[in-house]
């Protein structure tokens, strides 16, 4: 009997052959590389598992390795069915189930790829948030606010918090221009909510501490380190409790109303899939009692 690696040698020059060219018929017969469990494994079963470009004594390796996990997975699987076989049948049905959910779910993929509209309007954001805000509640102060920094014996300290506190926007685009013409870093959170924790991340606090009490103020504040001084306004605050700002629900509002269209969407196929077998005779449900039966009836 040929030596069983000598046999793989062999499968895996045929195998490199038909790589390049076409096998000729008297190399082509479907060799037996292997038995186990009541199964066999022939040389086509393996044709299409062996990486491209592999040949010579890497395609006998890589047939060695596959061949011998084919025969412990064969074993392994047939000691399972001995050893329970009295759940052969319970997991029949858990697999046909599994099989089932995957097309179904397959099938209601398509319907969503094909059938659902990802764009959302601004007014139809806002009117899902307008009609669930009380669903949405902070638990963490959002702010919105602006930070300049400046080094501590800056002469123009004072021109620059008149600038930053002036509500007039001739003066908010001096500020800009001022801050930049002389270097000094500013971080801008006026046009959009930003956590107060991060928001604070920028200024010289302590973790430990608590700065609750600046959310009180509109005004300029200021604070300062060793080495620089800090002015800070808050403009807007939300406290916790207070309904999440919409401007940070948009994209989770996105997903929610995606969801609604992408479940409505799947009863509609389902329910038109259900009607049109119905009226083709494909479905026939017995003992119930058709409508106009009931309307026969009525009269």
């Amino acid at each position: 009997m040929m030596n069983w690696r000598k046999k793989i040698g062999i499968a895996a020059g045929l195998l490199a052959l038909a790589a390049c060219q076409e096998l000729p018929v008297y190399l082509n017969k479907d060799t037996l590389l292997a038995r186990a469990g009541g199964k066999e494994l022939r040389q086509s079963n393996v044709q299409s598992v062996v990486p491209a470009g592999v040949t010579g004594d890497d395609s006998v390796a890589f047939l060695e390795v596959y061949v011998d996990r084919w025969v412990r997975k064969q074993l392994k699987i047939k000691e399972a069915e001995v050893l329970f076989s009295s759940s052969v049948e319970d997991i029949d049905r858990m697999v046909e189930e599994y099989r089932q959910a995957l097309l179904i779910r397959k099938l209601e993929q398509h319907y969503v790829d094909n059938g659902v509209d990802t764009t959302f309007t601004d007014d139809e954001i806002a009117a899902y948030y307008n009609s669930h805000k009380g669903d949405f509640k902070l638990e963490h102060p959002v702010v919105k606010g602006r930070i300049v920094r400046f080094p501590e014996n800056f002469r123009q300290a004072r021109r620059l918090r008149e600038a930053m506190a002036s509500p007039s926007d001739a003066d908010q685009r001096d500020f800009t221009a001022f801050c930049r013409k002389n270097g000094l870093m500013v971080n801008d959170f006026r046009d959009r909510w930003t956590d107060f924790s991060e928001f604070l991340s920028y200024l010289p606090t302590l973790k430990s501490q608590n700065y609750n009490s600046m959310l009180s103020s509109s005004s300029v504040q200021e604070t300062r380190d060793n080495n620089s001084h800090y002015y800070f306004r808050i403009v807007d605050v939300r406290r916790p409790g207070d309904p999440i700002p919409l401007e940070r629900l948009r994209p989770t509002i996105r997903r929610i109303l995606f969801n609604q269209r992408q479940g409505e969407t799947i009863r509609r196929q389902e329910e038109d899939l259900y009607n049109r077998s119905l009226e083709s005779g494909e479905v026939e449900i017995y003992g119930r009692q058709k409508p106009e039966d009931e309307t026969a009836e009525n009269e």
